[in-house]
């Protein structure tokens, strides 16, 4: 809610440091490395122009592609839908161009600093996202088993509410040590931070998020645990996290990504777009006036349908129009899963403890639907059966037990069209409305929220078709991103160091991996990001080329801020 526990300090208050997503994990500072004027890197003269396969086209596969290209490398991009990844962004037909909705990625952390870099970079604007009793947010209705509570602040909610939040902050601090290594992130302490992580990684790695409030005494209630599991705190509920690692949420609560949350105006798929069609200002062997759109003639290669470890060492790719070309570097950005189905994929590619990590991965199903609406009306004071004024909005940022989970209420001012995110679900609740058209979901969803708001005609104010997703259903997603289970700590630590490749049997190198699902933050786009940097790296190292020493990159940092690595016999 207004903040991820009653302990934590709102970000940027002045008394500390402001958090950022340095750690706990792999603590090295992303937003430093890009933020100095020396640079990322760079590769010898007689390596410019060489080509790096670029699989995926999402945030992280076109961050990847913009920064080799400045380094002078040629980046192939191979995208099988369109740019963007999660980044999706759509509109309304026949409605204002300018109405949009976020299918995925929709509300971003002030934590996420090297997000923050290219969101600066191009040019785009945030503002505050309407998240359950944020400050921007007009009113907050909680409903649960029926009965409904509104409030603007967590002070309006009964006594319950209070006492379920002070109970997870008493649980994380029992727990996971929460203030000190809060402490300890903002302070960017890397002995500290590595400190208390390797000691809760070898206690907890085995422990659901469940089983930790379970374990807690301040969590005894069943009723408590099942009101934070409905209702939650930050961006709202969390049982469909329960069966997860709690090393999940705690990499989420330590950073505060679940709180202060800011939209991209225009939506967020202009960021990929914008680099996309970016010309650098500072490049290296390609012509001023050179983006990655001009090296691909406009579009991306389309999707890779074959993959395979050639004579050399080499890198050999199969896209979908039969192309098919051998590269000494390739970079996979796209989910993990699409190796093991959609791609005919050489087992030599990968060391088989990858391939296991890959297989293992454990991906959370997700749900969105949104219509267009004529104005903002929920803005409009609610009256009661009299006709009396009550004081209260029409319609409120909604979190319910019913059907519909999450709805929030986006505009742009009281006197033009606005949009209803109806419904926003999880695992379990998602996979309910697979089976339903866009206009059965809306029909469903509609009148679950008329129990809510008996009175209030939401219907009425339509004014074109919804606009749904399910990303289970998403041929080249088959999920919204990973979230791992108990045990999983060593398959996600083989994939996020799998860019320090010289670690690897010589046979074995060459093709690195990226992506928010590479990453410890997955579903979190500043994961894409951390890991496309990495990518970067590893890249460079290949081709001969060295960071500034005055810059030391994520693999030169690499020994003394390796993550935990916990016995695997």
């Amino acid at each position: 809610m207004t903040s991820t526990v009653p302990t934590a300090l709102p970000h940027g208050d002045g008394r500390q440091p402001p958090i950022t997503m340095f750690g706990p994990d792999f603590p090295y500072a992303y937003d430093d490395f890009l933020a100095h004027p020396a640079g990322l890197g760079q590769i010898p003269a007689t390596e410019h122009g060489s080509e790096v396969a670029v699989i995926g086209g999402g945030l992280s596969g076109i961050i990847t592609a913009y920064e080799l290209m400045k380094m002078g490398l040629k980046p192939v991009v191979y995208e099988a839908d369109r740019i963007g990844g999660r980044l999706r962004t759509v509109g309304f037909e026949g409605c204002d161009p300018e109405l949009t909705a976020e299918m995925g990625a929709m509300r971003f952390p002030p934590s996420s600093t090297a997000l923050q870099h290219y969101i600066d970079l191009v040019g785009l604007d945030t503002r505050p996202f309407p998240n359950p009793l944020a400050e921007s947010t007009p009113s907050t209705v909680v409903d649960l088993k029926g009965e409904s509570h509104y409030a603007r602040t967590l002070d309006d909610l009964p006594e319950v509410y209070r006492q379920v939040a002070e109970a997870w902050a008493a649980c994380l601090e029992e727990g996971a040590e929460f203030s000190e290594m809060n402490r300890a992130l903002r302070e960017r302490d890397v002995p500290r931070i590595r400190e208390i992580w390797a000691r809760l990684v070898e206690k907890l790695d085995d422990q659901t998020f469940y089983g930790f409030l379970c374990a807690s005494e301040a969590f005894r209630s069943f009723r408590h645990r099942e009101i934070f599991g409905q209702v939650g705190f930050g961006t709202g509920g969390w049982d469909t996290d329960f069966p997860n690692s709690i090393l999940e949420i705690l990499r989420v609560v330590y950073t505060e990504a679940d709180d202060h949350h800011r939209g991209i105006v225009g939506g967020s798929q202009q960021l990929p777009l914008r680099l996309w069609a970016r010309e650098p200002g500072k490049i290296v062997h390609w012509a001023p006036g050179t983006s990655l759109s001009s090296l691909h003639g406009g579009d991306p290669r389309p999707a890779v349908t074959r993959l395979r470890r050639t004579a050399g060492n080499r890198i050999t790719v199969t896209d979908a129009a039969g192309d098919i070309r051998t590269y000494r570097a390739a970079v996979f950005t796209a989910q993990s899963w699409l190796l093991l189905s959609k791609i005919d994929c050489d087992d030599a590619l990968f060391p088989i403890d990858h391939w296991t990590a890959m297989e293992r991965t454990h991906y959370m199903e997700s749900s969105k639907l949104f219509v267009p609406v004529d104005r903002p009306f929920w803005l409009d004071e609610a009256v009661d059966a009299q006709g009396r004024p009550t004081g209260r909005d029409t319609m409120s940022m909604t979190l319910t037990d019913r059907m519909t989970r999450g709805t929030y209420l986006l505009d742009d001012g009281p006197d033009r069209p606005a949009v209803i995110c109806l419904s926003y679900t999880w695992c379990d609740d998602s996979l309910k409305w697979l089976p339903l058209s866009a206009g059965e979901r809306m029909e469903v969803m509609l009148k679950s929220l008329g129990e809510i708001y008996p009175g209030v005609d939401i219907k009425k104010h339509v004014i074109g078709n919804p606009v749904t997703v399910s990303w289970e259903n998403e041929p080249y997603f088959m999920g919204a991103f990973k979230a791992n289970l108990p045990g999983h700590y060593r398959y996600q630590r083989r994939l996020f160091t799998h860019f320090m490749q010289d670690r690897l049997p010589t046979d074995k190198r060459g093709i690195f991996l990226a992506g928010d699902d590479v990453s410890w933050t997955a579903g979190w786009a500043e994961g894409a990001v951390q890991t496309a940097l990495n990518a970067v790296w590893g890249v460079m190292h290949q081709f001969g080329g060295a960071t500034d020493p005055t810059n030391p990159g994520p693999g030169d940092r690499y020994e003394e801020i390796a993550p935990v690595e916990l016995p695997e016999d």
